[in-house]
């Protein structure tokens, strides 16, 4: 068993003159290797020590991802004590003050665009004795320390005694509490998700029976560094075969920093990045945005070469056997001429995304690997470190979360928690060294939750013959008819949103209600490429109800007679739907920073829609509420 400590060290060791992290500095990105990732870390940790941190402490920390951001954590993790990393997109005075008061975090490391979070609610937080800021300034205040100087400290301790940080660091166990990350919010009580460094090494090993990340890759990791999904798939995962991680440039404004994501995967062509949905489509809408553009000839043979790569490919698991073999050298072709071509713009070294934050609809699949850059689902909870299953380049369906990684046991169980048979659905229910320690100062939860040994993870699923987990979704997400009988809606609103052009965002509702209802926030430059088609204008009532007609018809192509009529059970297919002005952001709060949508928070802001799509008036998508949220949606 190994803690992050000797993993870390023996890692060092292996691959000291390797680049570990790539930041950019001075208008281009520049390299960190191993052994100076050591350097650092060492100074920081034995900085810590000068201002007398110890094992058990909390210290939390908010900052962008960047290198110091692993100096920090690193360093907190030699001396024993315990990271709180916070996400910076909570922007929630109250979020932030609860995590801190209820982790009980000494101190925090934060970056200059954080500081201002932690200053307007300084006064809420007797028990805070530190902030150690990442980047200099003019003046410090009382209780301020800049990191750089606190390294300078730590340096000139360790030349005078190596010996007493070396004893510290030795002592460190792998049972030692690594993290306390706060749930995210798709509930409305976050509660703290204990992670030993044992639980981080032994996910990682997991995670590499499964997955191929060569020594030369390099990972662009955009995604928030905070969450356990960015630490065990990206920041140890890489570190333990040698490779790189590099950071998103920060702009002034999340909206620049967003722009720079295209730009930096142009400067850093990256081997391998996360994805999750949000992400996901949003390429896909780029690219297909950007091949339109050349006209109607080249648009129209990308859209030819899809269907061929989609009959070549099949789910992946059967790609090229049997009669698909034929499609073969007309795939090859149509790769050489066009998907190749499509790569360069996402770097052209893409080998693979890893996406698991979320369901991942298997259109969204069939169209990334059809264009050679597939994408990995996997399945996991923070509370598991978060890998639970993942597919890879040597065992790949799509649709699937994925096969089970080694040293880690999985059973469906039933509401009684008795084990079902293969392919009936039931709760996951795992086992292994990478679930949790428990939930911080919470007793109660953590008894609900693991017992026996079993991590209960309330997402329902089934596993196929071939060793695949199919997820479902979450128990708490499910529809409800007025009969009582359950199911879940994820794949649903998935496939609205994934095989529609025009559906950006999509959330079913049904609480025991007699049908089930959605809620629909369109893509509005579809919709206005449309109305320009048929020669309306986007202001006129013709334009309106064009659209909410075109919406209608979307959806009504899961009804029995439609296109899709028998992907899903016909009593789940809404009936009604409520259009949408305005989509589910971090910002509103309606997505929690892992782009998930907050089910609980989206019913209750849209609690009189809802209220209303139960109503006669609403039977029809053109209806006087429909109108006004399109007419405001085409103004923008």
């Amino acid at each position: 068993m190994k803690s992050l400590v000797d993993f870390f060290e023996e890692n060092v060791q292996k691959y000291a003159d390797n680049p570990y992290m790539w930041e950019k500095r001075d208008g281009s990105y520049q390299s960190t290797s191993y052994k100076e990732m050591q350097e650092q870390v060492y100074q920081f940790a034995a900085g810590m020590m000068t201002i007398g941190v110890k094992k058990g402490d909390r210290l939390a920390l908010l900052a962008e991802g960047r290198t110091l951001w692993v100096v920090a954590e690193m360093g907190m993790f030699y001396v024993g004590a315990i990271d709180v990393p916070i996400s910076i997109q909570l922007n929630e005075p109250a979020d932030l003050t609860f995590r801190l008061k209820h982790s009980g975090a000494r101190m925090v490391i934060t970056s200059s665009s954080q500081l201002k979070k932690i200053e307007a609610i300084q006064k809420e937080l007797p028990d805070l004795e530190k902030i150690i800021l990442m980047d200099p300034k003019d003046s410090y205040g009382e209780n301020e320390i800049y990191m750089g100087d606190l390294m300078e400290e730590g340096k000139k301790l360790l030349e005078k005694d190596f010996d007493s940080f070396r004893k510290i660091y030795e002592s460190i166990s792998p049972d030692d509490i690594a993290n306390i990350c706060y749930t995210s919010g798709t509930t409305a009580d976050p509660k703290g998700i204990m992670l030993s460094q044992r639980n981080y090494t032994a996910n990682t090993e997991q995670a590499l029976s499964l997955l191929t990340v060569p020594q030369h890759y390099k990972m662009f990791l955009f995604l928030p560094w905070d969450h356990s999904f960015a630490h065990t798939c990206g920041i140890f995962t890489i570190m333990s075969v040698g490779a790189s991680i590099a950071a998103l440039e920060m702009g002034k404004t999340s909206f620049e920093t967003r722009k720079n994501i295209s730009k930096n995967i142009q400067e850093l062509k990256p081997e391998l990045m996360f994805s999750v949905p949000t992400i996901s489509k949003n390429f896909r809408n780029n690219i297909e945005s950007a091949i339109r553009a050349k006209g109607n000839l080249t648009y129209s043979l990308f859209k030819t070469g899809l269907k061929v790569a989609y009959r070549y490919n099949g789910i992946a698991w059967d790609k090229g056997k049997g009669l698909r073999a034929l499609w073969k050298p007309i795939y090859s072709l149509f790769d050489a001429v066009i998907f190749k071509k499509v790569r360069q713009g996402l770097g052209g070294n893409m080998a693979y995304f890893f996406g698991g934050a979320a369901l991942l609809d298997i259109e969204l699949q069939r169209f990334f690997y059809a264009i050679g850059i597939p994408i990995y689902q996997g399945y996991g909870l923070t509370e598991a470190s978060p890998i639970i299953s993942a597919n890879g380049e040597n065992a790949y369906k799509m649709g699937s979360s994925g096969l089970i990684p080694e040293n880690l046991e999985v059973k469906i169980c039933n509401e009684e928690g008795d084990e079902l048979p293969l392919g009936e659905k039931g709760e996951i229910v795992i086992r292994g060294e990478n679930v949790m320690k428990g939930y911080w100062k919470n007793e109660e939860a953590t008894a609900d939750t693991i017992r026996d040994g079993w991590l209960f993870t309330g997402d329902m699923g089934y596993m196929d013959p071939d060793g695949f987990l199919y997820v479902l979704g979450r128990f708490k997400s499910l529809l409800i008819a007025d009969d009582g009988e359950k199911y879940s809606p994820e794949g649903i609103e998935e496939a609205f949103t994934d095989q529609s052009e025009y559906i950006d965002q999509c959330l079913l509702h049904n609480n025991q209600d007699p049908y089930t209802v959605a809620l629909v926030h369109p893509n509005p430059d579809a919709l206005k490429r449309y109305l320009k088609g048929k020669g309306l204008a986007a202001d006129s009532d013709e334009g309106i109800h064009a659209c909410l007609t075109l919406l209608d018809n979307e959806i009504r192509q899961y009804r029995s007679n439609g296109k899709y009529g028998d992907m899903f059970p016909q009593r789940w297919i809404p009936a009604n739907m409520g259009i949408l002005a305005e989509g589910f952001t971090v910002e509103n709060k309606l997505m929690n920073p892992t782009m998930k949508i907050i089910r609980p928070k989206v019913e209750e802001h849209y609690s009189e829609l809802l209220e209303y799509l139960y109503t006669p008036e609403s039977k029809t998508a053109i209806n006087p509420k429909n109108e006004e949220a399109m007419r405001s949606l085409l103004s923008k």
